[in-house]
């Protein structure tokens, strides 16, 4: 209606001020006009999500065949346009064809009936068209024919909603980029639980049972060992609870503003927790010519960190004996690298009795250490080397110029 009335004031002004309302013509006219500005409205990008929310809830398509929010291309504009066009033409001729027909066809359904019909305008005019006692069969066809337009406007508006609002190719290559970087986050989430749960289980076990077995000779290392559990446990709790938070809400975009252990955070207290369970464990730490972890970029020390923290849960589910650890910045070829190394003696004896079956993740955790590597075009070797298990991860980091003193 806002359309048509202003084309009306355009065909008014331009046949000299005549009332379009009177004429057929010139409203037919006005109603030629307004198609036009509807189409040239009919390319703002929010009037596809307003004509998808509108098909939905009246046509019954289903919501897969149409696209959402708004339009991103051109080509996706006029599609909606040409929507947007026909819905609104459609639509103004069933609107008054609903408004004409009804109060028509009850005049011709009742006039039989009505003496002062037959005697009115209406009835007068009619009169010589026809028998008024066929009017009744006329305003039956017409009732029928209006029922009929509507019906097939809206199945034409149906079947041809999916064509001018369903996704374009730039649409699903959208939606497919964003489910894939959904599905890394919700991954990523799902390493962190792995990772920080399964090492904290598997150190406090041993923790608390090394602790069981000293409990009345060595009152010291028990006091340590609980210390140790109770760190653990506490920050194993902060990050569980990190993770579910951002699960609950929903928006796993907001991972990357989770906190995260690094090797500037947390490797020594990492290493502390895991001697106090009674694990032999050296390391040897060679940050490189910066002298601090803190220099590495952000998601290198986070991934890093996390790869360390596995590798002392698979040694201490699997492993039978000292931990070797070495990690190191260094440069071979000119490209810097970080290397983690970690050796232990493989189990060569089923666990006693009283300690209960060893757990295992399935290689989980070493899959997932993998993973962590390839995200930044590093590498992860894990298995039998020299008589010992090998877990040796390399994460590049850049060229050797751009550390401060450069080398090796």
């Amino acid at each position: 209606m806002p359309y048509l009335l202003l084309a009306q004031v355009g065909v008014g002004a331009a046949v000299g001020g005549a009332n379009v309302l009177a004429s057929l013509p010139l409203t037919l006219l006005s109603y030629a006009a307004s198609l036009p500005l509807i189409a040239v409205t009919g390319l703002f990008g929010l009037v596809r999500p307003l004509s998808v929310t509108a098909v939905r809830v009246l046509t019954g398509v289903r919501g897969d065949l149409l696209a959402d929010g708004p339009a991103r291309s051109w080509g996706a504009r006029w599609r909606a346009s040409a929507w947007w066009t026909l819905h609104l033409g459609v639509g103004a001729v069933v609107s008054g064809v609903s408004l004409a027909v009804p109060p028509l066809g009850v005049v011709l359904v009742a006039m039989p009936f009505s003496g002062a019909l037959r005697a009115s305008v209406w009835g007068a005019g009619l009169a010589g068209e026809t028998d008024p006692y066929v009017a009744p069969l006329i305003g039956v066809a017409l009732l029928t024919a209006l029922a009929a337009v509507c019906a097939g406007a809206g199945a034409l508006l149906a079947r041809l909603a999916p064509v001018l609002l369903g996704p374009t190719a730039a649409d699903r290559l959208a939606a497919a980029e964003e489910r894939a970087a959904d599905l890394a986050v919700r991954n990523r989430l799902a390493r962190e639980l792995h990772d920080a749960v399964g090492h904290a289980l598997s150190a406090v076990t041993l923790q608390a049972g090394a602790a069981r077995r000293v409990l009345d000779s060595d009152p010291e290392f028990v006091r340590e060992a609980l210390a140790a559990i109770e760190e653990t446990t506490r920050r194993t709790v902060g990050e569980l609870d990190a993770v579910l938070g951002l699960l609950r809400d929903g928006d796993p975009a907001r991972a990357d503003a989770m906190p995260a252990p690094t090797l500037a955070g947390d490797l020594d207290g990492l290493l502390a927790r895991t001697r106090a369970g009674g694990t032999a464990l050296t390391a040897e730490q060679d940050p490189g010519p910066a002298g601090d972890w803190s220099q590495l970029p952000a998601i290198t020390s986070r991934e890093a960190y996390r790869i360390v923290q596995e590798g002392l849960s698979n040694a201490l589910r699997h492993g039978d004996g000292p931990v070797s650890l070495l990690i190191r910045v260094h440069a071979p070829d000119g490209h810097r690298e970080l290397e983690i190394t970690m050796t232990n003696p493989p189990a060569q004896d089923p666990p006693a009795p009283e300690a209960g079956p060893r757990r295992t993740t399935g290689g989980r955790g070493l899959r997932g250490a993998a993973e962590r590597a390839a995200l930044l075009g590093g590498r992860v070797e894990a298995g039998p080397h020299g008589g010992r298990w090998r877990l040796r991860a390399v994460l590049p980091l850049g060229a050797a110029a751009q550390v401060p003193g450069g080398g090796r």
